[in-house]
């Protein structure tokens, strides 16, 4: 597929991605949802119509230009194409979960069996610009910002589907204040959650970047605006009452974009690739204690806890970047 036409699909993604994250707002703040019908449904459903008629119809093209059976799907679009009639009978299965059962307001709605079913193949849908970029003729190692801009967005509203299903794991929505105080005391306190939540988010946040690295010489930015689509589900999950633990999120994104042009990691350079995962990991937890002690007047009473868990979360990336690049690749003819 053209790059224009991916951008297309990835544009229809954030429409589907954004109707979730209203959605989600609406099921974490609002105590009276009685009904399937609901405002932020017909956002999310209308995304999904307007991203899947527009796989179909790219589908429909290649077939009237004469090609046949799979021959006409375009490369990386079939996964999508099979998620869609799957994701259709899960949306009916919700719909008639919820006009039997009721509505989920609580952790409950991230266990749900047709929300489960819902979000797998959701994330099939909007990771289709990926899947069509990764092996594009036209792409080469160090593509532009501009031609990897589609695949950027749909990896990273996939990240907010997974931050999603792991908000009670989620560092993200965190406000400074309950930051602080959790790492004040080490009894009865909510350090061992937040810490926990630290490790999940620095997985959901540096996986996807350290999937893209060993594929692609990564343009500047391209950081920054993965993590700034990802913050926006705890965002709206939390009515955006925490901004500057969001914001310190995207500085860390910033971070890691300059230390992907300094050290230049690859699959070739495995060095510069752990080097990467664990000090980019580092730098956005230590921004992340660093702003929730400015928002909240000051810094926590435990020093081992706010500064031993950027330590932990820089080995924790250390270990990806292990695990994600275990030897090093002969250098690309």
């Amino acid at each position: 597929m053209s790059p224009r036409t991916d951008l297309i699909t990835a544009l229809f993604g954030v429409w589907f991605g954004v109707g979730l994250m209203i959605d989600a707002w609406a099921h974490t703040n609002l105590s009276e949802l009685e009904t399937f019908f609901t405002p932020w449904h017909a956002v999310f459903y209308t995304g999904f119509a307007v991203v899947a008629g527009w796989i179909i119809w790219q589908v429909w093209r290649n077939v009237r230009a004469g090609r046949q059976g799979l021959a006409a799907v375009p490369a990386g679009y079939l996964a999508g194409l099979l998620a869609i009639p799957a994701f259709a009978a899960f949306g009916f299965a919700d719909m008639m979960w919820h006009t039997i059962l009721g509505i989920e307001t609580n952790i409950d709605i991230l266990f749900s069996p047709s929300h489960l079913g819902l979000i797998v193949t959701m994330l099939l849908i909007i990771t289709t610009p990926l899947r069509s970029a990764w092996n594009a003729p036209d792409i080469g190692a160090s593509p532009t910002l501009g031609r990897l801009l589609p695949a950027l967005i749909g990896l990273a509203f996939a990240a907010t589907l997974v931050s999603l299903f792991l908000s009670y794991a989620d560092a993200m929505q965190w406000r400074p204040t309950s930051i602080v105080e959790a790492f004040s005391a080490v009894e009865n306190s909510g350090a061992g959650g937040l810490a926990a939540a630290i490790v999940v988010s620095n997985v959901i946040l540096l996986a996807p970047v350290l999937l893209l690295a060993r594929r692609w010489r990564l343009p500047f930015g391209a950081i920054t605006i993965m993590y700034a689509i990802v913050v926006l589900m705890p965002g709206a999950q939390t009515e955006f009452e925490n901004v500057p633990v969001l914001l310190s999120i995207v500085a860390g994104g910033l971070v890691g974009d300059v230390l992907m042009s300094r050290l230049r990691p690859s699959a070739e350079r495995r060095g510069a690739y752990w080097a990467f995962a664990g000090l980019s990991a580092f730098a956005t937890w230590s921004l992340y204690i660093a702003s929730a002690s400015v928002a909240a007047g000051g810094l926590p009473l435990v020093a081992e806890l706010w500064t031993g868990a950027p330590i932990v979360a820089g080995l924790v990336g250390l270990a990806l970047g292990a695990l994600f690049l275990p030897d090093a690749r002969p250098a690309r003819a």
